[in-house]
């Protein structure tokens, strides 16, 4: 592993909190619409206490059961959720891979790319530049001008992927972006990671497939219901995740 580099993101005791409402009992209804009862709630404890740094030129691994905090840390890391304690302070705002939160499903893919690459700070031309290679690398050009509400699941995805890889930013956050497409696309997707992890200034890669951890990761950190279990070399936590899955 490389000497780290300078800190692009100091996380600090992190506590992320969020509240769950339960279902009403039935035959409650009436007693809600008349402001009689009120909503019972669990306060969720998703992320608890973790510390970690992001250095410079470096990949790190975020790897964990599903709902052990990993997707709930990297959104606090964009300041899309708050914290309930501790701090996170970046060199920059860590942008999360995906545009699809500004995708509009009415509208063909061919518009949409260009909004997504509006989204991600292109100008127009420059998005018409792109336009060609955007299309061909997520195998749409078929369907580009269809409505993007006609598409199946992994041809929204594979354009997501496409379009949210155009721009590279200082510090990346990746939650699960190889997991679309058929194995062309998946190599070709790995290929595209290869591009981003050595452009962007740091990355953090959200995966549940531990080859892909290894190969990209210059590092490693275990989440286990909220908290940090371990940090450090891919194949050592991997090898101690993995284990801890299969005694």
């Amino acid at each position: 592993m490389t000497t780290p580099g300078a800190v692009t993101v100091e996380i600090r005791e992190a506590h992320v909190h969020y509240k769950v409402y339960e279902e009403p009992i039935m035959g409650l209804k009436q007693g809600f619409a008349r402001g009689k009862v009120r909503r019972r709630f669990r306060i969720i404890e998703a992320v608890q206490g973790v510390t970690l740094d992001l250095h410079e030129h470096e990949t790190l691994g975020l790897i964990g059961p599903n709902g052990s905090g990993k997707s709930t840390l990297l959104s606090a890391m964009t300041g899309l959720l708050p914290l309930a304690e501790g701090s996170i302070r970046g060199r920059s705002r860590p942008s999360l891979l995906g545009v699809a939160s500004v995708m509009r499903p009415a509208l063909s893919g061919r518009r949409n790319i260009l909004i997504g690459g509006l989204a991600l700070g292109f100008s127009k031309a420059e998005i018409e530049r792109r336009m060609d290679e955007i299309i061909d690398f997520a195998g749409v050009r078929e369907s580009i001008d269809l409505p993007m509400r006609t598409y199946s699941s992994g041809m929204r995805a594979r354009l997501h992927f496409a379009i949210a890889t155009a721009q590279i930013p200082e510090i990346l956050l990746i939650d699960e972006a190889l997991t679309v497409g058929d194995e062309d696309f998946r190599r070709r997707a790995a290929e595209r990671m290869d591009e981003v992890c050595s452009a962007a200034g740091s990355v953090v890669l959200v995966s549940h497939n531990m080859g892909e951890v290894e190969r990209f990761c210059d590092r490693v950190a275990w989440l286990d219901s909220g908290r940090l279990r371990a940090v450090g070399e891919p194949a050592e936590i991997v090898e101690m995740y993995v284990g801890s899955a299969n005694p």
